[in-house]
């Protein structure tokens, strides 16, 4: 079976729209004008119906940016886009089995024992202090991304320890809060690139 290619750059930004400056859309908008190609509808709070609702909104900006757009935990609204973000104990085979072959299926690991159960990629959390979800700690520290190969570093990431993240062994970004909460959006993903060595044409 192939396995689909994680969007370039690796950077993975997470919705949260309790967190967010601005509207989903024109936050992502300007998330993926800035070079972003990956965006999760984490939205797990909203009525399925409202997540599919704003999944249906966001696929266009997405689309119209040669980006992918995936959801966490939705299947229905997984459908509809590029695949799904599992949490810890999700259905890997399932999802797969449900979205086809050519869907993303990523998974939520806390420890790098778990390894990545056959997703295509894991988030590894958290690797640093984080605002956005205290109660999950401590932080693993960045040495433990060497453990879990295909990890995104998940976790109080910043432009300030994006570099640390990757030499560490991280196979990308994924961030939350740092981009929700920042006044221009834009200007945090574009600093991320450039702390990790990348921009949108390369990986």
């Amino acid at each position: 079976m192939p396995v689909p290619p994680l969007p370039v750059p690796r950077l993975l930004v997470i919705t949260d729209r309790r967190q967010a400056v601005l509207p989903l859309p024109q936050l992502l908008e300007r998330v993926f004008a800035a070079g972003c190609r990956w965006a999760s509808v984490r939205e797990k709070d909203l009525p399925p119906q409202d997540r599919l609702d704003l999944v249906r909104r966001l696929i266009p900006i997405a689309r119209h940016h040669g980006a992918r757009l995936t959801v966490h935990g939705d299947l229905a609204a997984a459908a509809l886009c590029d695949g799904v973000h599992l949490g810890a104990g999700g259905d890997v085979a399932g999802a797969r089995a449900r979205l086809g072959a050519q869907a993303l299926v990523g998974i939520s690991r806390h420890h790098p024992g778990e390894g990545l159960g056959g997703a295509d990629y894991a988030t590894l959390s958290p690797i640093f202090e984080t605002a956005s979800k205290p109660g999950y700690g401590p932080a693993l520290g960045a040495q433990a991304l060497s453990r879990l190969p295909g990890a995104l570093a998940l976790g109080g990431i910043t432009p300030a320890n994006a570099a640390q993240a990757r030499a560490a062994g991280a196979a990308g970004l994924a961030v939350m809060g740092t981009v929700m909460r920042a006044s221009d959006p834009g200007a945090v993903v574009r600093d991320l690139l450039a702390a990790w060595g990348l921009s949108p044409l390369s990986g």
